[in-house]
């Protein structure tokens, strides 16, 4: 297969596969990466440009760092021009919105849709990064934080990992997509690192002028049979404690997407959404704002990087704080991998739910989180966490 390629599924009738790179980009300074992003999309202005942005690049937005061990080590930020960049609606019909159709591309796209009815062989066992007891303490300390008046909510992870694993990357992203049908799955190889995700979360949309996000916050386990799923969603909905997570969030995206607006465009057009996926519901918000067309992409990601599900409030606060009790380098998890059209709109989903995977190292990551306020109990917490993991523990381990 090709060595950088990117596959992004809605799961609701509309997928694109982009392959083979006419230009590639990728950084791993300290202090360079964002303004020469920037500088590689704009040379490249009126093409598609797909790729990603670790959560890292952070530390070149605010005053941050990152010190923690990363088992992945995803360059901070990848980028490329495709070559053949091709649609498939919900039928399977395919349409090739750039490039032409010839023998090798169809021998790409088929050898890549051949591991879709391919059931993985995988025998991976995750290890937590963190015992349930030294969860659960670390929980007690940031609520300490918060009951101090230093944060109001934090997004707090662990991470599963194994080592010295082999997956079939692309067998195994198919079997988790058809498990958990998330409307921004996506599939990105990026030389040896691989990255499976099930995310249903939207980071950023532009269209025209409009900017859309949509944070989650907000989550609880599928039901075993119609009323008590029903019973669950009406339970989740009315949870003071998850409409209290949601409602912080989408203040945070307001007051950042305000800093570019035009006035009074800021917008929220759904608060507390329920959305069911196939293995869990989730509370859902949208945000939207006009910006003028003059808005540079520097800005915007100056202004919305990263998501601020993924952190919490204040944002830089509680970015130091996930770096202070963390126990691994986030990477590509919180970070968002998304694709740019020829007329300057893009889309950008947030990497949660997610499978990374380094070939070479063969090294596996998972990491989960959830949002964490004063009314949080540990132990609830925890067992959040242990829903999220589920299906990427069940693709991962298949003989179990």
């Amino acid at each position: 297969m090709k060595s950088v390629y990117s596959y992004i599924n809605d799961n609701k009738n509309r997928s694109v596969l982009a392959f083979e790179p006419t230009y590639l980009f990728e950084c791993q300074e300290n202090f360079t990466c964002l303004e020469k992003i920037v500088s590689f999309l704009e040379n490249h202005k009126g093409d598609y440009c797909f790729g990603y942005f670790t959560y890292d690049l952070k530390n070149e937005i605010e005053d941050l760092s990152s010190h923690n061990p990363d088992r992945i080590a995803f360059p901070k930020v990848g980028f490329f021009v495709p070559k053949y960049v091709v649609e498939f609606d919900a039928n399977g019909n395919q349409h090739f919105l750039k490039g032409e159709a010839n023998e090798d591309t169809e021998s790409f796209i088929t050898e890549f849709f051949t591991k879709e009815n391919k059931t993985p062989v995988n025998n991976v066992k995750l290890t937590a990064g963190l015992s349930q007891r030294d969860y659960i303490s670390t929980i007690a300390a940031l609520q300490d934080e918060i009951q101090f008046g230093n944060i109001y909510e934090v997004t707090f992870c662990q991470e599963f990992y194994a080592e010295n694993s082999h997956i079939d990357p692309i067998a195994t992203y198919f079997a988790l997509n058809k498990k958990t049908k998330a409307s921004f799955s996506c599939f990105l190889a990026w030389k040896d690192k691989y990255l499976l995700s099930a995310s249903p979360e939207r980071f950023l949309k532009r269209e025209g002028n409009k900017l859309i996000s949509q944070p989650i916050k907000g989550t609880a386990k599928r039901g075993m049979n119609a009323v008590e799923d029903e019973q669950l969603k009406k339970d989740l909905l009315a949870s003071e404690k998850e409409r209290a997570e949601n409602v912080m969030i989408v203040d945070l995206v307001r007051n950042d997407l305000s800093r570019i607006a035009k006035r009074n465009s800021v917008n929220v057009d759904e608060l507390f959404g329920v959305y069911t996926f196939e293995t869990v519901h989730q509370l859902i918000s949208t945000v939207s704002a006009e910006i003028d067309k003059e808005t540079s992409l520097l800005e915007i990601l100056k202004a919305l990087f990263p998501m601020g599900s993924m952190t919490g409030a204040p944002k830089i606060s509680a970015m130091q704080l996930i770096e202070k009790h963390e126990t691994f380098k986030r990477g590509l998890y919180s970070g968002s991998v998304g694709y740019f059209k020829p007329n300057g709109d893009f889309d950008f989903n947030v990497i949660i739910r997610s499978i990374l995977y380094n070939e070479s190292e063969g090294s596996i990551s998972c990491p989960v989180g959830g949002a964490i306020t004063l009314k949080s109990t540990p132990e609830a917490e925890y067992e959040e966490c242990m829903i999220k993991v589920k299906a990427l523990k069940e693709v991962l381990n298949t003989n179990d």
